[in-house]
């Protein structure tokens, strides 16, 4: 019951969205495998630091590899944010990735200041579901 409970702990991730200007989201991800949160500035930045943050835990397990056309020799890390304030500006989501399988993720997605929770099946899917909300 105890590993349960600890392998949910790390399996949400708050991704808090304090701007989206343009349909380009800025904001923090907090995740208790972080000693702070991570600041990002768009759509690809929370996506890399997401995946990144997924590869280092590596939970969950990635069902294929990585694929890149070249291996980067600068691994740029992003700013941290302060571990504060864990509720965006504009709006804050909750998000368990359960499966990373067939190059994407599923889980769910909770939109915390509305309680609505989504399911999905891709980061596409995420993507959208995170947009409808913002654009309301």
């Amino acid at each position: 019951m105890k590993t349960q409970v600890y392998d949910n702990m790390f399996r949400t991730t708050i991704i808090c969205i304090d701007s989206y200007e343009n349909r380009v989201p800025s904001g923090r991800i907090y995740n208790m495998y972080l000693d702070s949160g991570i600041a990002f500035r768009s759509t690809m930045e929370l996506l890399k630091c997401m995946d990144s943050m997924l590869e280092e835990m590596n939970y969950p397990q990635s069902f294929s590899g990585r694929r890149v056309f070249w291996q980067s020799e600068m691994n740029a890390q992003p700013e941290k944010a302060p571990n504060s304030l864990k509720t965006g500006k504009k709006a804050t989501f909750s998000l368990r990735i359960l499966f990373r399988q067939n190059a994407s993720w599923q889980g769910s997605v909770l939109w915390c200041d509305e309680k609505s929770e989504e399911s999905f099946r891709s980061v596409l899917e995420l993507l959208m579901l995170m947009d409808n909300a913002l654009s309301e």
